[in-house]
């Protein structure tokens, strides 16, 4: 090729570069993006939505977390710390018959303050001679009995150990407490330490009866897997916020069968308050020794004045009852293969609430009443209603378990 006619080929190129220029910064061409990746803040980051308290303690949860799961690893994270496994020792006798100790059960118990005082259930502790509670960190310690109540198989022990140790639990609230509602189980089920199960209240207000014989009123029932070990340990709310302690199963293997119970709260905090302050629980006491509970086919049967409430059998001579005037029964009469005591004042009502049975009166009294306070029985009396006022008394039998 000639130079001449690359020199012109070259001219020709630079003249058609300089006219795109031109043309570009006039806007005729669109200008193309290539897509940038941004710097990630990760304040942004949004944690898994539920519809309770958001905790500090979400910050790691792994990713892919359903709002469920959050609640349970951020409960277990916040509560197990306080939930310790709680270890008795018996006395037995060997061949020789020389006194020995035995490991006897375990179970489970929360920390409720930082005095190093424990909640559990009565029936872990029993006939124990040593206690020894692990804590989450794996330290031992020996413990001691602040108080009892058998009749609600509750009991208070107490450890010495520092406080940075103790993580005590919240009490949540029972009373508002409803079917269907979630709820969580921290305990050391076969000594297997802080696990945890959950599931949903099943019912509420059931009237229990345990192995030894006692029994149980108002007790919230529960699917959350419970096993042996589990006893004492605390029922949860979503919050994280005790409701009730587990106390038994029913179980035909002995395992868990889906049939979980507790002791509701309200009960534990009343229970729990008594035995810190006086190593017991102080009832209130009646003094009625027997009595009825009157339905309509026995008060048509009897001829009774009224188709509801108790007849009283038997009263204390000296007790509020027999001092205020309430009476017992003054005949025999058989019914069927029992023998009857007729002619009692019947309850009808307390502090104008109606009262249809003798647990009913037991539970409105152990709930709301104390011994001193004064209270309005309005009874039946030779067909005439009436109204006796009896200042409520303290057994004379502190292990005494009614009225």
């Amino acid at each position: 090729m000639r130079k001449g006619s690359v020199l012109r080929y070259l001219l020709l190129g630079a003249v058609l570069g300089a006219s795109l220029h031109w043309l570009y910064n006039l806007g005729i061409f669109p200008e193309r993006r290539y897509p940038v990746q941004e710097a990630r803040d990760s304040s942004a980051i949004s944690l898994p939505a539920e519809n309770t308290r958001v905790s500090a303690s979400q910050a790691s949860l792994p990713l892919n977390v359903t709002p469920d799961e959050s609640i349970n690893i951020r409960v277990y994270k916040e509560v197990s710390p306080g939930v310790v496994n709680i270890t008795s020792r018996v006395v037995e006798y060997d061949f020789f018959l020389d006194p020995v100790l035995r490991e006897g059960g375990s179970g489970s118990g929360s920390v409720i303050d930082y005095e190093g005082n424990i909640v559990t259930n009565y029936h872990v502790i029993e006939d124990a001679e040593q206690l020894e509670v692990t804590l989450p960190d794996q330290s031992k310690w020996k413990a001691t009995v602040a108080g009892v109540d058998p009749q609600n198989d509750l009991a208070v022990i107490r450890i010495r150990a520092p406080k940075e140790k103790l993580r005590p639990v919240s009490f949540g609230d029972s009373s508002r407490l409803v079917v269907g509602q979630k709820v969580l189980a921290i305990g050391n089920p076969f000594q297997l330490h802080n696990t945890l199960t959950a599931g949903i209240i099943s019912s509420l207000g059931r009237t229990i009866k345990s192995p030894n014989g006692n029994r149980y009123e108002d007790i919230i029932q529960t699917d959350a897997g419970l096993n042996p070990g589990n006893s004492g340990g605390p029922l949860l709310n979503s919050q994280g916020e005790m409701i009730g302690v587990n106390t038994l199963i029913f179980s035909p293997s002995g395992a868990n069968a889906g049939l979980g119970f507790a002791i509701p709260i309200s009960k534990v905090k009343r229970v729990t308050a008594d035995l810190l302050k006086y190593g017991r629980v102080r009832r209130p006491y009646l003094g009625i020794l027997a009595a009825y509970n009157i339905t309509p086919d026995l008060a048509e049967i009897l001829e009774l004045p009224t188709r509801r409430g108790i007849l009283i059998a038997q009263v204390a001579p000296y007790g509020p009852a027999g001092r205020s005037g309430l009476r017992g029964g003054n005949r025999r009469v058989r019914f069927y293969n029992n023998i009857l005591i007729l002619g009692g004042d019947i309850i009808v009502a307390l502090d104008k609430k109606k009262i249809t049975s003798y647990d009913e009166l037991f539970n409105l009294l152990e709930e709301n009443y104390q011994p001193g306070q004064e209270v309005d029985f309005e009874i039946v009396r030779g067909g005439e209603t009436r109204s006796v006022k009896v200042v409520l008394g303290e057994p004379p039998d502190l292990n005494r378990s009614r009225l």
